[in-house]
């Protein structure tokens, strides 16, 4: 059985750090810089109101995460938004309806707390663009980056 649900770093953190470390595995562009959170800004913007965490359990094991930052806009002062952090479901429960259900799960949630605008993210790498499209979402801009520490 699957479960969805919202809760703390403290909560998760004794667990999380396999899926974290899978995860820059797979997704980060730049693998020569070392993972290392800042567990205490995430206390910290969470303590502020401002972090939201929810996860995927499979019979009690976590199996997958999304964390977004929930705020006023700067742009919009009168428009609640979410951005999101970061979004992992294990290699092992793709497939499943465990990414939607978390996606879905996490939009509703933040849906009742009155955000009006989610923003999520894709790498090139692992565009999971159509399954957002198919839940609602809209492409709306790329991002690109540029290592400023080498030549």
């Amino acid at each position: 059985m699957t479960t969805m649900q919202r809760e703390t770093v403290d909560q998760v953190l004794g667990e999380i750090e396999p899926l974290l470390h899978m995860h820059f595995a797979e997704i980060a562009h730049y693998q020569d810089i070392p993972l290392d959170p800042d567990i205490g800004f995430y206390r910290e913007v969470e303590k502020a109101g401002v972090l939201r965490l929810f996860t995927a359990r499979t019979n009690g094991l976590l199996v997958g995460y999304e964390t977004l930052c929930v705020r006023k806009s700067i742009h919009y002062r009168d428009s609640f938004q979410a951005f999101e952090d970061k979004i992992f479901v294990s290699p092992e429960k793709r497939g499943s309806t465990i990414g939607p259900r978390l996606i879905t799960y996490c939009d509703n949630a933040l849906r009742d707390e009155g955000v009006q605008v989610v923003y999520r993210q894709v790498t090139v790498s692992h565009d999971f663009g159509p399954l957002l499209e198919r839940l609602g979402h809209q492409l709306v801009g790329h991002i690109y980056a540029r290592r400023l520490d080498h030549g």
